[in-house]
């Protein structure tokens, strides 16, 4: 059954407030508000962009949504996870104090920001998905407990899995730390033996009592570890290294079905928005300030995960002859994602794309 998913194109190198009208255009001829009721907890899940980001997505079109959601009494509030890796989004304090200072404090755009999983990554709930690779994922516990949830996400090459968009802003961006690091490593964790200065925090929070001391350093027992990431979690010192190398395809299809256990309590409760403007070859993760490498497309809106990212694929097919995966990381097969995002009931690979304006 084909999908409707709702585009409007923008000219190359709007404004800051053109870009926020727009989103309000879009907002309305698509019908999102009609996914909550008053009352209702609005989760709106963004990507506030990593130090020295400047092309991530603006608060003020963040903002727009929020307005539209307190006008009809709907509660809403921004939300996130932590990272795996160091940076400035690596728990709740550093993270929510960064968001602040990119414009996304409450005076920026209306809104509280809750920390879905918690201090360090760890307020989880496992879902029941009845997937190829997982029967359960591991997903941030407030958007679980939220009654609806808008995913607004910015488009970009991603060095793993060739495409950043709705589905890794959901199966990645809204799991636990074990859900990321399922999805991201295929191996046990180890201790960097120079690194390591044995401060025993790891020791006291591992979950299965898999790390010991071993020549005056920490040890992890492989055999016991479950790859939770807790040990990544509290070390300060650097000292807990993974292999990052999962195979890309395996990678997609975990991602998609994390993504699936975030909305599988939200269907009909859930939309989400494509901003194809200022896209980049790497994601907002990286402290770098990117330069955009495509003209901007314009804005999607859609109650379909799948469909909005097919689309996302074949619009900057369209103008730039490769879509934007393509053109980004060649090597990898982007589509792997969204072809096992439908095959597992998320969406439809089938749409009717309406443009507005």
């Amino acid at each position: 059954m084909s999908s409707k998913v709702y585009f409007l194109p923008v000219a190359n190198g709007l404004s800051v407030q053109q870009q926020a009208d727009a989103m309000k255009t879009i907002y309305q001829a698509s019908g999102a508000d009609q996914v909550f009721d008053a009352q209702d907890f609005v989760a709106i899940k963004l990507h506030v962009g990593e130090k020295k980001n400047t092309t991530h997505i603006k608060p003020e079109l963040i903002r727009e949504l929020v307005e539209k959601v307190k006008a009809k009494g709907g509660l809403a509030f921004l939300t996130e996870t932590s990272t795996l890796y160091k940076g400035e989004r690596e728990n709740a304090v550093k993270h929510l104090l960064h968001a602040h200072k990119h414009g996304f404090g409450i005076d920026g755009v209306g809104a509280p920001f809750i920390m879905s999983d918690g201090l360090t990554g760890t307020s989880e709930q496992e879902v029941v998905i009845h997937g190829e690779l997982h029967e359960s994922v591991k997903v941030a516990r407030e958007v679980v407990g939220a009654d609806s949830l808008f995913v607004v996400s910015h488009p970009t090459g991603h060095p793993a899995a060739g495409l950043g968009a709705c589905l890794k802003n959901l199966g990645m961006g809204l799991a636990s730390r074990m859900g990321k690091m399922r999805q991201h490593s295929a191996m046990s964790p180890e201790i960097i033996e120079k690194t390591c200065k044995y401060c025993q925090k790891c020791i006291q929070w591992c979950p299965e009592s898999a790390i010991i001391e071993k020549n005056g350093k920490a040890y992890i027992e492989t055999e016991k570890c479950i790859g939770c990431g807790e040990c990544l979690a509290v070390c300060r010192f650097d000292a807990v290294s993974y292999d990052w190398g999962a195979e890309s395809g395996y990678m997609q299809k975990s991602m998609a079905e994390h993504a699936y256990g975030t909305i599988k309590n939200k269907l009909g409760k859930s939309f989400f928005f494509n901003v194809l403007i200022d896209m980049t070859k790497d994601c907002d993760c990286f402290s770098v300030n990117q330069k955009k490498f495509i003209p901007d497309i314009g804005i999607l809106a859609s109650a379909d995960p799948v469909a909005i990212d097919r689309a996302t694929l074949d619009l900057t097919a369209q103008v730039n002859g490769k879509t934007l995966a393509e053109m980004a990381y060649k090597h990898h097969d982007a589509t792997i994602q969204i072809n096992h995002a439908a095959k597992i009931g998320m969406g439809s690979l089938q749409y009717e794309l309406i443009t507005v304006g």
